[in-house]
């Protein structure tokens, strides 16, 4: 009976179309990803973009404040230093703009060249000339100077993101939280103090833990970095006398105004001058271009220790206007970072705008000798193309990941 019913049932006639249809609903559906190098689908956040545009200006007039006497004394133009830093503005600020419209996600697959770049840029510039008893610039003729140690900043930051995106989950074990970073950073480190330039060291470590602490890297960790920083701290203290150019800075930095000897006096010429071009602002300063201590007074006033005069011309009231600048900047970033799409546009936002924070941060401590007078600018105002460039293309990064952040951009 049953057989007999099935039987004189017919089975349902399925046309091409609907087999097609019915396959297609098992198959895992492919969508082909569209190649993106631009990405623009909102608008840049204009805080931040203003906020750097204002700092870069304010930082060029200061800086052709700082520089025109030294500049008429060593190089017999004025506006030597000006002229070029404001090419170097020109670039850097068309790169800042170009890099905003690009998709920082291709970041991704040039982490590993740019690092090894860096470090190949930094094995190179030991064997260049040393200017000022150090190896820091690698000569490029009549363009300038190329200075490694900024690349290797940003090439530590873009590493780190882009490791740290890819074992998020995994960042509490020490095969992925802790061994490929001290990998990364044991070559760096070693060729920067080969140099030495050690307030590039000491900015990188310090990016690179806050990164790892961002990333979850357990505290046990921490502690144990802690601890070995402490110890060779005492190291050198104890042991300075073998280590002549860290001996010598501790010395300046503990008695900037001792008369012990000549090469002490010597040594400590340019903290005095800069303390004594400090206090010599007061509260509301001199007024721009009334600076005394730049006229050749203060060695190189356009590089490291500018900030010296904008507290001499500028007075207590605009130092202080300058750095609630670089606070507000240092504040919109992380805003922005902190609320990107992705943990690697988080990562790599944090870090960048951390860098410039941390800079300007051991710049005015070195000038006010809180710390060591250990060589370092002070973004967006000290003399540099390569620092300014980079610099500038960093914030053009930032302005990407703005572009598909959930911050308010007005």
């Amino acid at each position: 009976m049953t057989n007999g019913t099935a039987a004189g049932r017919r089975a349902p006639v399925r046309t091409a179309q609907q087999k097609t249809v019915q396959q297609n609903s098992v198959r895992p559906v492919r969508v082909k990803k569209k190649f993106r190098l631009f990405s623009a689908r909102e608008g840049m956040d204009l805080p931040f973009f203003f906020l750097v545009m204002t700092l870069l200006v304010i930082g060029l007039v200061m800086l052709f404040s700082a520089s025109y006497a030294s500049a008429e004394y060593t190089q017999g133009d004025s506006y030597f230093f000006i002229k070029r830093q404001l090419v170097f503005a020109v670039i850097g600020v068309t790169a800042m703009i170009l890099l905003s419209y690009f998709d920082y996600h291709h970041f991704h697959k040039l982490a590993v060249p740019i690092l090894l770049i860096s470090i190949v840029f930094l094995a190179i510039v030991l064997v260049m000339p040393a200017t000022n008893g150090v190896h820091r610039w690698i000569s490029l003729g009549p363009l300038g100077q190329f200075q490694p140690s900024e690349v290797a900043k940003f090439a530590t930051i873009l590493m780190f993101a882009h490791l740290i995106s890819l074992n998020f989950s995994k960042m509490d074990t020490f095969r992925h939280g802790i061994l490929p970073y001290l990998l990364i950073l044991l070559p760096i480190c070693l060729l920067l103090v080969k140099e030495p330039h050690i307030s590039a060291t000491v900015i990188i470590i310090l990016l690179a833990g806050i990164m790892l602490f961002i990333g979850g890297v357990k505290m046990r960790w921490f502690i144990a970095a802690f601890g070995a920083i402490g110890a060779a701290i005492v190291y050198l203290v104890a042991f300075s006398h073998k280590l002549s150019y860290t001996s010598t800075r501790l010395a300046v930095w503990l008695n900037p105004f001792s008369t012990e000897s000549k090469e002490i006096m010597e040594k400590t010429w340019q903290t005095r001058q800069s303390l004594y071009a400090i206090g010599s602002g007061g509260l509301l300063g001199v007024g721009i271009g009334q600076s005394r201590q730049k006229y050749l007074w203060l060695p190189e006033p356009e590089n490291d220790f500018v900030f010296s005069v904008v507290c001499e011309e500028l007075g207590f009231i605009g130092a202080l206007i300058i750095i609630a600048l670089f606070v507000m900047l240092v504040w919109r970033g992380v805003s922005i970072s902190l609320r990107a799409k992705d943990k690697f546009g988080m990562l790599l936002g944090v870090g960048l705008v951390l860098q410039v924070g941390l800079q300007a941060l051991l710049n005015i401590a070195v000038v006010t000798n809180t710390v060591p007078n250990t060589g370092i600018s002070l973004p967006f105002f000290s003399y540099g193309g390569t620092s300014l460039v980079i610099l500038l293309s960093e914030m053009g990064i930032v302005l990407s990941i703005s572009r598909t952040s959930s911050a308010e951009k007005t």
